[in-house]
């Protein structure tokens, strides 16, 4: 077992996707369940996600999944990766926290993007645009004002029950999105291990110009990532195999369908440019036996500094799911570290 996994935060992050065969309710219930799966395994938090409009993903309101997923759990933190704040109103986002934070004491995460619809047709749904985002760090700004009752734009306007309690934020961002996290003094939530380059710009900017804040006093940083682990390198690269497909098709149909069976995928005749994607989607992610992923994780810690490991996985079998998270849970020793 590695000595820095050993001592290694690792939470999982779901994003709800939905499977062929499958409706998007059912993708809600498989998320619950894991999200119990992963709290007995010992992970430490569980995150879910926010995307509109988008057939293979069913999570869209991340606020009301995190309530159902603590109210089926115990003691695992649960929390958001992430709500994109530019699609809501701060005051909206710190009431609705507010709420899981007096439900469940001491469990809840804010989790917060920048990113706002991807297509027009979202954008406008929303009342939202692209611009929104460039004014991600007034309404963070805002919104940590509703939650510590020090905002002032609404001097007669508080966020009941929000204010005053200590819901922990942090930012899903990377590049400028990072620049503002460390201005803040938040936690900085950053993945994208298939460009090591640009992970540890982000992070090295982000810990350079951190300014402690009563939120954080010193630079924490979350890399999140793809990780399948299985008996075999096999194995596991027919985890990463339904998720590189659907990718392919966003983007040469522009359709972002419900996962398939790997077995069926691995079968069909795809075109030159599909056969391109699929297998560019396939690398970057960390996907292996128990031994090389244990490697893999250890030089990712080594690398980034890494204070946590926020992992995901989205794939159409689900036992397969689950015997993944078991082995990385065991290669992590998590259960052996008891409550955390």
């Amino acid at each position: 077992m590695s000595t820095l996994l050993e001592s290694t935060r690792i939470s999982v992050l779901d994003r709800s996707r939905t499977r062929e065969g499958y409706d998007g309710p059912q993708a809600l219930r498989d998320t619950v369940a894991l999200a119990r799966t992963a709290e007995a395994l010992g992970y430490h938090r569980f995150w879910v996600s926010e995307h509109h409009s988008v057939p293979g993903v069913a999570g869209s309101a991340p606020t009301v999944l995190a309530a159902a997923v603590a109210a089926a759990t115990a003691s695992i933190r649960v929390g958001t990766g992430g709500v994109m704040l530019p699609n809501h109103q701060p005051l909206v986002v710190a009431e609705q926290f507010g709420v899981l934070a007096s439900l469940f004491p001491g469990r809840i995460d804010m989790g917060l993007g920048r990113s706002v619809g991807f297509t027009d047709g979202i954008r406008r749904a929303l009342g939202r645009d692209k611009e929104d985002a460039r004014a991600f760090g007034g309404q963070l700004a805002e919104l940590l004002g509703w939650m510590d009752g020090t905002q002032r734009i609404h001097p007669q306007v508080h966020a009941h029950p929000a204010a005053g309690l200590r819901v922990p934020p942090y930012v899903l961002a990377i590049g400028e999105g990072a620049e503002i996290a460390a201005a803040a003094g938040l936690p900085l939530v950053v993945g994208d291990l298939r460009r090591r380059d640009r992970l540890m710009q982000a992070i090295e900017g982000y810990r350079s110009g951190f300014r402690p804040s009563a939120w954080s006093p010193e630079p924490h940083v979350i890399v999140s990532g793809t990780v399948a682990v299985a008996g075999t390198h096999e194995e596991a690269r027919r985890l990463l195999v339904p998720e590189a497909w659907s990718m392919a098709l966003a983007r040469t149909r522009g359709a972002f369908p419900p996962l398939s069976p790997a077995e069926r995928i691995e079968g069909l005749a795809m075109t030159e440019k599909e056969r391109g994607l699929f297998e560019d989607g396939l690398r970057g992610h960390l996907a292996g036996t128990e031994e090389t992923v244990a490697a893999d994780l250890e030089l990712v810690i080594k690398e980034t500094g890494a204070d946590e490991l926020l992992v995901t996985t989205s794939t159409y079998d689900r036992e397969a799911l689950v015997d993944s998270m078991r082995r990385l849970a065991r290669i992590a020793g998590l259960g052996a570290r008891g409550v955390r």
